[in-house]
């Protein structure tokens, strides 16, 4: 550590790194000090020179006498005195919390000696004012609602007492409800005179003449974090309008987002840094982040879809492309997700056709590696691929289970494993969707291995929504009724009538369209169970009400109408995976 003087107070400054790399200043936030920034400090050290200051008023450094040298304006200059003893003509800004407010005033005043400029958890006070100008009137109550302590840190004397007493403690407590554990240096043994020095931040800059410029002209990240406790998500995405060049993350984090999800920090300040610095290629996250150009929640998302060669996958793929996403479909059936692709390119959308077999697991593990390698980590990965076999338990043979367990329950397991841990390790959240069936939960006797495979699914899908949760990947079980695609057609019949589930099936006349559209909703709803259709519906609420009365009726019927004279049909073995 080393200081600097600016004139009424005296800066304590951190740096770190090679000198030689392109900087990136970190700037902490109220009631914080520069270690805050440890974790991230630490990641972004071998590549970049990294500065970090305790802000005037905070942890080492010196406060100003009275409150006019808390302005912003004050601030800034801090910023720009920094700049001068790092040496640096340009240098690339990341602020949280007060640290980001004052990186704005610095991207509008100061856009010459700044590169870029990261935000998180901490809009402008231009910003600030034109949200609470142009906003929805339930938005800025909401908003307000959040910011509940500007008021309350503007009251003459309460709020010293305050942190004299509880809120050192309470402010501990809430990063320990982010599950941010306590270390050395964060929170700092100065956070009571710090807390009560820096509410003088508030104080000072609360009129209209302290917003200063809102527009700024250097190319700004938005990091959201989705959790925050004190920035409602219509005011992040109200910073859109801040400037020509604006990025938009997401992060499933908390206020102290650089505390607990340290690596997806600083991977995204790299990125960007690397982008608007060095003139390096975007990263397929980055650039599908661009603010203003995506218009609707699927835009510029990447999907994977599996079973996309026909009926429900085919469908969904489709649909997910008409709605702006550039869509993987792939299929054991190479030529026929090359039909989707097709009809997806015909109509202005973006779509790539793979092969898997998703049965493989060393199949699936070279197709999840190519979908990174060629396309980046999937936002949404709906696993359909499935088949059917339709007979009696006691007339399906070892290699039924074995294929219906194959495609239809390890092809999902295989699916979120891999996609899943993409998603995680990226940090920015996603959505998976498992095609189940209205099987899973109404019992059958023509479909036994079916039906305990679907069942199998549905359950994964509620253990793995419980423990992705945490990490913001939503996942969805889809249980559709009868559905107008392959797979009766496909099945294969041990000892019952092919026609009669065929016209079955027909005569229902349910359109995968509208399985697919149900798909987009669950996700962009981020819906955990979604039965399908009437059957799907009635089924899944009666096994809920009386489960005992589904078992009942799965005994009913006359089972002689759907068997055939002579042995079980055992010609339909070798017949590809529907698409169910």
């Amino acid at each position: 550590m080393r200081s600097i003087d600016t004139g009424d107070v005296r800066l304590a400054l951190r740096e770190q790194g090679d000198p030689a790399n392109p900087t990136v200043l970190l700037v902490h936030g109220y009631p914080d000090t520069h270690r805050v920034w440890d974790e991230v400090a630490g990641l972004l050290e071998p590549e970049f020179h990294v500065v970090r200051y305790d802000v005037r008023g905070a942890g080492e450094s010196s406060a100003p006498a009275g409150i006019g040298g808390y302005r912003l304006d004050r601030l800034v200059d801090d910023l720009a005195a920094v700049l001068d003893a790092v040496g640096k003509s340009a240098v690339h800004l990341v602020g949280h919390d007060w640290g980001s407010v004052q990186g704005w005033a610095a991207a509008a005043r100061l856009p010459g000696r700044l590169l870029s400029f990261t935000s998180l958890s901490g809009p402008g006070l231009a910003q600030w004012s034109e949200f609470l100008r142009t906003g929805g009137r339930r938005e800025v109550a909401g908003q307000a609602l959040r910011s509940w302590y500007i008021t309350a840190f503007r009251m003459p004397v309460v709020p010293e007492l305050a942190w004299r007493t509880f809120l050192p403690r309470l402010v501990a407590l809430t990063r320990v409800a982010e599950g941010i554990e306590p270390r050395e240096g964060d929170p700092a043994a100065t956070l009571p005179a710090d807390g009560a020095r820096g509410l003088a931040l508030y104080r000072a800059n609360t009129s209209a003449r302290a917003a200063g410029p809102g527009q700024v002209d250097v190319p700004v990240q938005v990091i959201e974090a989705r959790r925050d406790r004190f920035i409602s998500r219509p005011l992040v995405q109200a910073l859109d309008r801040a400037a020509p060049q604006v990025w938009r993350r997401t992060i499933p984090a908390g206020h102290w987002a650089q505390r607990s999800h340290p690596a997806t920090v600083a991977r995204m300040i790299a990125e960007f840094a690397r982008y608007t610095g060095a003139g390096a290629a975007p990263s397929r996250e980055l650039r599908r982040s661009r603010a203003g150009e995506a218009g609707g929640p699927f835009d510029r998302r990447l999907v994977v879809v599996t079973g996309a060669g026909d009926g429900i996958g085919r469908a969904t793929a489709r649909a997910f492309a008409a709605h702006g996403a550039e869509v993987v479909c792939a299929d054991i059936d190479l030529a026929a997700a090359r039909d989707t692709v097709a009809g997806i390119t015909a109509r202005g959308g973006t779509g790539h056709a793979e092969r898997v077999d998703v049965s493989s697991a060393e199949e699936m593990e070279r197709f999840a590696r190519e979908v990174l390698d060629r396309y980046g980590t999937p936002d949404i990965v709906v696993n359909n691929a499935g088949l059917a076999v339709a007979g009696a338990f006691l007339d399906h043979e070892v290699a039924d289970w074995r294929r219906l367990i194959d495609v239809n329950l390890w092809g999902v397991v295989h699916g979120c494993r891999l996609f899943a841990r993409q998603m995680a390790d990226r940090g920015e959240g996603g959505h998976i969707v498992n095609v189940a069936s209205v099987a899973a939960f109404m019992p059958t006797r023509v479909l036994p291995a079916y039906s305990t495979t679907k069942a199998a699914v549905k359950m994964l899908s509620d253990c793995l929504r419980a423990e992705l949760a945490g990490q913001d990947i939503g996942v969805t079980a889809i249980c559709p009724g009868f559905v107008s695609t392959g797979v009766a057609r496909n099945a294969t019949y041990r000892g019952v009538d092919r026609g009669l589930s065929e016209r079955a099936v027909a005569a229902r006349g349910y359109p995968p369209e509208r399985v697919a559209a149900h798909i987009l909703r669950a996700v962009h709803r981020n819906l955990a169970v979604v039965p399908v259709n009437a059957e799907g519906r009635f089924g899944y609420a009666l096994s809920r009400i009386s489960p005992g009365l589904t078992r009942r009726l799965a005994r009913l019927g006359r089972p002689e109408l759907l068997r055939r004279a002579g042995r079980p049909d055992r010609t339909d073995m070798g017949r590809p995976a529907a698409k169910d």
